[in-house]
């Protein structure tokens, strides 16, 4: 019987593509266009590859971070056929129909049942980010709130760390342990990006589309409750409720921008969240570019009003994002496109080194020693791992 886990047989595709000197696979584990896991066996992820505007093959890729207004960098692979996870099967989805290689096949039989995860040859050591210029940075956003010149602001450090071992190996062990709702797994000659992100930027099917945007934090040990009392969070989340309703509205027919979902409470590794939902129906002329062009960068990584908030945080972050606050997914024919927010995510170069970013949403009743305690809590999950 095939094992089903989707971590197993992404370490036999790894194993097998560097074995005969393919182009090694890529994954999508979580939820993920209508499926638990999407693995392309062997595709070449290069840089400037985006997603198609209106996709005839699939593609799976990832778009950093960049300020309204400037161009993302992006890496991306385009392919044929995908492996999914559904009700515990693997299926085989091609775009000309024709059936999964066999070399595939042989992965897939060669997959012994395992345990959820075992530790491999890896380790990571984590250098944490200057906590004083972190705590300046978000008393200079609380300042320009109070000045007006904004609502909020999500403020972001970032840790830093090397890698000893297979990067597959750290990405999987990592999101074998803490089953991330959208796990993802990208590599190439530029390196690697191991995302382990609890949330959903753009589920689009269609004319239809989705965003969930993720405001408002507390460690797992407190009581949820606290969270969905907390007049700083509620705050928060809803102002960028109001961003989401406006970036999506600039694409979206008249009066189909909905709330289906307002300060749901949602657990995640080490956090609990407030999570809401934003909905619409896309004019009939919107493609892939259009609809990026309205709602990137996320919402809830930048602020209120967000070009503004972008600006400034320009000048109150000491490092660039690269890749985290992007966007990881997939593209596809019929409309499909499915992107995480790429936080809880590590950016690995070819030689080791590793990034991690981590940051929040900063209001005027924002406390900065509260902030950094948030930056730490949101990144124990992978720096705390990876520590054992």
């Amino acid at each position: 019987m095939v094992d089903p886990s989707p971590l197993p047989v992404l370490r036999a595709l790894h194993a097998r593509t560097r074995r005969d000197g393919l182009a090694p696979p890529a994954a999508l584990i979580g939820r993920w266009a209508d499926a638990d896991a999407v693995i392309a066996p062997s595709v070449e992820v290069r840089r400037g590859v985006a997603p198609p505007d209106r996709p005839d093959h699939f593609w799976l890729g990832a778009i950093s971070y960049a300020p309204p207004g400037q161009a993302p960098d992006v890496v991306g692979g385009i392919c044929d056929g995908l492996l999914l996870l559904r009700d515990d099967a693997w299926e085989w989805e091609s775009i000309d129909g024709s059936p999964c290689p066999a070399w595939v096949v042989d992965c897939l039989a060669a997959v012994e049942p395992t345990s959820a995860w075992s530790a491999t040859a890896w380790s990571a050591k984590w250098t944490p980010p200057a906590k004083t210029p972190h705590i300046d940075a978000v008393a200079a956003c609380i300042d320009a709130i109070g000045a007006g010149e904004i609502y909020q602001a999500c403020v972001c450090t970032r840790f830093t760390g090397r890698l000893d071992g297979d990067p597959l190996d750290f990405f999987a062990d990592i999101a074998a342990a803490t089953a991330p709702a959208k796990a993802a797994w990208l590599t190439g000659d530029w390196g690697s990006v191991a995302s382990l992100s609890p949330e959903q930027f753009l589920d689009r099917r269609g004319d239809e589309v989705s965003s969930s945007p993720i405001k408002g934090t507390v460690p797992v040990h407190v009581d949820p409750a606290v969270l969905s009392a907390s007049t700083k969070d509620i705050a928060e989340n809803v102002m960028i409720v109001d961003l989401v309703r406006n970036d999506l509205g600039r694409v979206a027919t008249i009066g189909s921008v909905r709330v289906p979902e307002l300060l749901h409470v949602m657990g995640a590794p080490g956090v609990w969240h407030l999570v809401s939902t934003v909905s619409a129906t896309l004019r009939p002329d919107i493609g892939h570019d259009a609809l990026l062009a309205a709602t990137l960068p996320p919402a809830s990584v930048t602020g209120t009003p967000k070009i503004r908030a972008a600006d400034l945080l320009t000048g109150w972050e000491e490092h660039e994002r690269g890749v985290y606050c992007g966007a990881i997914g997939i593209a596809g024919p019929g409309g499909l496109l499915d992107l995480s927010v790429a936080i809880r995510t590590v950016a690995v170069t070819p030689d080791g080194a590793l990034t991690l970013g981590v940051g929040g949403g900063i209001t005027a009743a924002s406390d900065p020693e509260a902030e950094w305690q948030e930056c730490l809590d949101k990144a124990a999950s992978i720096v705390g791992f990876a520590a054992r």
